[in-house]
């Protein structure tokens, strides 16, 4: 086989046993790799109704056929398991290194199952795989487990995907940090590996990656992204210069109402300015990084020395992080915000979980539903910045209210009572991102639909598509229809999202980042010319559908209808203030726009249950065995 390594890697924790499964051909052009592997594995293998923090759950890091190949956007993972968040189906995206060192040390994906009975790490080299002692390692944060695991393997250059306290200790959104500062952030996969007391993945491959069918193909592939990504349309150059958040986009953001603040109550923030990428790149940048082999370089360093001390090692806020500690919070104190965004990666915590559940918590204090004695002194306020930073610690090592915090909004509120429910951002569990379905209402679809939860990186963000312009001819190829209106919920726009879904399903699965601006049939021509198959976008499309499909079943057999695909109701609501008064989204069209997506997704439009003859479509009729019910 070309393309991939033909080899899946296999460990028990439990007997500490390693053994490698060797899938035909054929399973990989069904499932291609990251998220089809993940899909396949978790509906195959994880028990029904088993608790997430079991060992009976699996821990799944998966590379595709674009993994690790010395071209931009291709070093990445999908990690997977069952969610201790959501109870649910969970995947999540995450580039770096180690992808890379797995790939070349002969590996497409490392199933983890069991338990082991003390810390461990796995240590993946040429010469093997070792379950290796970690009892020294618990309780280090994520860099200096790194350090430790490089000066004692000798092995200079090691690449980690590892966890902090945050993962040690359960907290239900914990996170898996690769190389120190990139995270597979969302659902609680960092959880689930302290479940296992798995400390880290530790790897470093030699071997080469497997051969490409047509490396001329790829090589000149690659020189044309590296030469002229700045030409392409779709790309941004800030991008290079600041990471995600630049100025502009920030601003107009909150001109719109899309800069979640206060908890997503006002989405009206005058100190935007301050807590943007280019103010954090201005103040305390140090310079732009990237993955392996990614000539973009759209990952930020920042240090600060006072008042609080952030080492550059461990990267500097994106968006989603300034969003989320930032203004979700309603904290301007860019210098705390950034040291939020590293104790979140020190402590192996999803930075959108954490902020939203902590601006959660910010808004019960705020409605005296907490109060002082609940928070242990804690003046749990909206803009208190030293709040933040004391939450985090408690979070992390689930002390006082952080205990209760760390169970995440859905649980924490069920804990809390009083009405703490409505002031809850999430769906099936999990925490929104900063880009609110008010303003994006056809993201809102996926919100509400999507397997994982609320996941800003399973669909098309409207406001972006609401003109074609050279950037988007080529997501013609994927089904796309018409530009529409950002707050359109007509038939169109539901075609577009499901369009969109499943083809960043198949993204997923290649594994191809987001943020490298391939064209649908440049990724064709590459699992072409990696694979030597004669990949269509076809099969792209079926592929992301039956990702899509076996997550859905998932769910369902766990107990996730489609009762569960519903938004809070504060966006239902406009806002006081701000772009959003008056702009609550129509529950009755976003209803019908839901119902319209399970039709169009080939399930039963009213209950979202897929169909047998959708099932023997996408090749996966063994999947109705899974089904809590008979489908049509």
């Amino acid at each position: 086989m070309f393309g991939v390594a033909g080899k899946i890697l296999r460990v028990d924790l439990t007997d500490r046993k390693i053994t490698v499964d060797e899938p035909e051909e054929e399973f990989y052009r069904m499932y291609l790799g990251g998220a089809g592997i993940v899909s396949y594995y978790l509906l195959k293998e994880v028990p029904q109704g088993i608790d997430a923090l079991s060992p009976e759950n699996k821990f799944i890091y998966a590379l595709g056929p674009m993994g690790g190949l010395a071209m931009p956007g291709a070093t990445r993972a999908c990690v997977g398991a069952k969610s201790p968040l959501t109870g649910g189906y969970s995947k999540s995206e995450v580039g770096g290194f180690v992808p890379m060192e797995i790939k070349k040390a002969g590996y497409d994906a490392i199933i983890v199952e069991g338990k082991a009975d003390s810390p461990v790490y796995l240590l993946i080299t040429d010469d093997g795989v070792d379950i290796k002692d970690a009892s020294h390692l618990w309780g280090k944060t994520v860099m200096d487990a790194h350090d430790t695991i490089e000066e004692e393997t000798g092995i200079r250059n090691i690449r980690t995907a590892a966890i902090g306290s945050g993962g040690e200790n359960m907290v239900r959104y914990a996170c898996v940090i690769n190389d120190l500062k990139d995270a597979a952030g969302r659902g609680g996969l960092g959880a689930v590996m302290g479940s296992k007391n798995l400390k880290a993945i530790a790897a470093r491959g030699r071997r080469g990656m497997p051969k490409s069918a047509d490396p001329k193909k790829i090589r000149e592939l690659t020189l044309t992204m590296n030469q002229g990504f700045m030409e392409v349309p779709l790309f941004n150059p800030s991008m290079s210069e600041v990471g995600t958040g630049e100025h502009s986009m920030m601003i107009s953001g909150n001109e719109v109402g899309n800069m979640p603040s206060y908890n997503f109550g006002k989405n009206d923030f005058p100190a935007t300015e301050a807590i943007t990428a280019t103010a954090t790149m201005e103040v305390y940048g140090t310079g732009m990084e990237g993955c392996a082999a990614c000539a973009i370089r759209c990952k930020k360093t920042v240090e600060i020395n006072e008042p609080w001390n952030v080492d550059k090692r461990n990267g500097g806020p994106e968006y989603e992080a300034l969003g989320s500690l930032g203004s979700t919070c309603g904290v301007d104190d860019l210098a705390a915000v950034i040291k939020a965004n590293e104790l979140a990666n020190l402590y192996s915590l999803d930075s959108i979980s954490l902020g939203v559940t902590i601006a959660f918590g910010m808004e019960c204090f705020e409605n005296e539903i907490l109060t002082l004695e609940d928070t242990g002194g804690i003046d749990l306020r909206f803009g208190n910045a030293e709040a933040l930073i004391q939450t985090i610690e408690a979070i992390a090592k689930r002390e006082g209210i952080g205990a209760t915090l760390a169970e995440g909004t859905k649980r924490a509120a069920e804990i809390i009572g009083q009405g703490a429910e409505e002031f809850a951002m999430q769906v099936k569990g999990l925490e929104l991102p900063m880009h609110d379905p008010r303003v994006k209402q056809g993201l809102g679809i996926i919100y509400s639909m999507e397997a994982a939860g609320a996941d800003h990186c399973a669909g098309l963000h409207d406001t972006a598509a609401t003109q074609w312009g050279a950037g988007f001819e080529h997501m013609k190829g994927m089904g796309l229809t018409v530009p529409l209106p950002a707050d359109d919920l007509s038939m169109d726009k539901v075609a577009n999202q499901r369009a969109a879904h499943t083809n960043n399903l198949f993204k997923d699965s290649a594994i191809a980042c987001s943020f490298v601006p391939w064209t649908f049939s440049q990724l064709i021509e590459i699992i072409s010319a990696a694979t030597g198959w004669s990949y269509t976008g076809h099969e792209a499309q079926q592929l992301g559908q039956r990702i899509a499909t076996l997550g859905r079943i998932f769910n369902l057999r766990e107990g996730i209808d489609a009762t569960r695909d519903e938004l809070p109701k504060r966006f239902f609501n406009g806002t006081e203030t701000g772009g959003l008064v008056g702009g609550g989204i129509d529950k009755a069209k976003m209803d019908e726009a839901i119902h319209n997506m399970y039709a169009m997704m080939g399930w039963d439009e009213q209950t979202g249950i897929p169909t047998k003859v959708k099932l023997a479509e996408l090749g996966i009729s063994w999947a109705a065995e899974e089904l809590p019910q008979p489908v049509a």
